[in-house]
């Protein structure tokens, strides 16, 4: 842990943060101990709010195209570009079946957003905002060209007839710290148009927007 501290040249006060940062359900499971899912929930919204203000400040074109960049840039995707620059698979604490078979992007990427969780918390948003520069932002040009099915299906959507779509939780199975989720995509609240399962909520829904666009028009098809 010292060392990836020290990589990021981080002056934490907190060590315990960053630890709980990266340790998975699985090994906090076994061991009786704090995982990273509040850490994660805290963090992913840190880096939404800094996605959102960098791409603000760039000055792009409209809200849609600022919209799809966030999108692609803060996707589980994208987080885990960021983090294998790092390392960061090395130093998360997984249980002892997760860890023979390693960290998957989910863990990465929650274990990516858990970190600017514990930033924010121990050091202030000021050096989260520091450290989102100096490793996202110089990453970005990996980014732009990931799919992002969530803004395909919802640019398609509002293309017509400006109707709405939304995303819902509809199952979990498995242990708490081994979850899977499925998730629905409705168009108005009303109409499923397509369901997709993963290790996250947003995966889910990501394979749901995906399942909606395969199921659809030809139009649809094309954004593929």
């Amino acid at each position: 842990m010292k060392a990836l501290l020290t990589m990021l040249n981080l002056p934490y006060k907190d060590e315990s943060l960053y630890v709980k940062a990266l340790t998975h359900a699985s090994y906090a499971y076994e061991n009786q101990t704090d995982n990273n899912e509040k850490l994660e929930f805290l963090g992913d919204a840190v880096i939404e709010l800094m996605m959102s203000d960098y791409l603000y400040k760039e000055d792009l074109a409209d809200e849609g195209t600022m919209t799809k960049r966030r999108a692609q840039a803060v996707c589980e995707e994208a987080l885990v570009k960021y983090a294998n620059k790092l390392g960061l698979k090395d130093y998360i604490k997984l249980g002892k079946g997760e860890l023979m078979k390693g960290a998957n992007d989910a863990m990465v990427a929650d274990a990516f957003e858990a970190l600017f969780g514990a930033v924010y918390l121990d050091l202030g948003f000021k050096t989260a905002s520091d450290m989102f520069k100096k490793i996202i932002v110089p990453h970005l040009n990996l980014v732009w060209n990931i799919k992002d099915f969530k803004s395909t299906l919802q640019e398609y959507i509002q293309s017509g007839d400006k109707r709405n779509i939304s995303y819902h939780i509809i199952r979990e199975v498995g242990p708490s710290h081994d979850k899977e989720f499925e998730a629905a995509v409705r168009l108005d609240n009303v109409i499923t148009l397509g369901v997709g399962r993963g290790k996250t909520k947003k995966e889910a829904e990501q394979n749901a927007a995906h399942d909606a666009l395969k199921k659809g028009n030809y139009d649809l098809k094309e954004a593929l």
